[in-house]
């Protein structure tokens, strides 16, 4: 891959960038196992323009849940899915976990953006929803020279 159009930048709220998280594109969320081996796992993405953070909704318990748990440190990277050399690739930290109705209403509003349903039909008995706000430390941004 050419380095033409790569551009480092502080925020993930610059236009081009947010786009990217704001469309039906989806990302690659890395985390860390416990002997230190990456995790990663394609999953629906948000973004927070107001405090420059990523969101990912998901489940206690699950893998990455339990590895953000051990330790905060992610890495997430996206495509844009009509043209795959416009790309992002962040390095932060899980900042926060929020569950409860909010977390519930956000993978509603996933479903929606991603399937077109007004509800997550994917829920489990039991099943708590977990909404993962990552504050960005390193931002790699890549046009595909355009």
């Amino acid at each position: 891959m050419s380095n033409k159009g790569n551009q480092r930048r502080d925020s993930i709220t610059d236009p081009s960038i947010a786009k990217l998280f704001e469309e039906k594109n989806f990302a690659f969320l890395a985390t860390l196992m416990k002997g230190g081996t990456p995790q990663v796992t394609p999953t629906w993405v948000d973004i927070d323009r107001s405090n420059n953070t990523i969101l990912i909704n998901t489940a206690k318990g699950r893998m990455k849940h339990r590895n953000i748990v051990r330790d905060p440190r992610v890495g997430v990277s996206i495509i844009d899915f009509s043209n795959p050399y416009h790309m992002v690739s962040v390095r932060g930290k899980v900042i926060e976990q929020i569950n409860g109705r909010e977390a519930d209403d956000h993978i509603d509003k996933m479903a929606k953006k991603y399937w077109g349903m007004d509800k997550y039909p994917g829920r489990s008995p039991g099943e708590e929803r977990i909404l993962l706000r990552i504050k960005p430390q390193h931002v790699a941004h890549w046009n595909g020279g355009r």
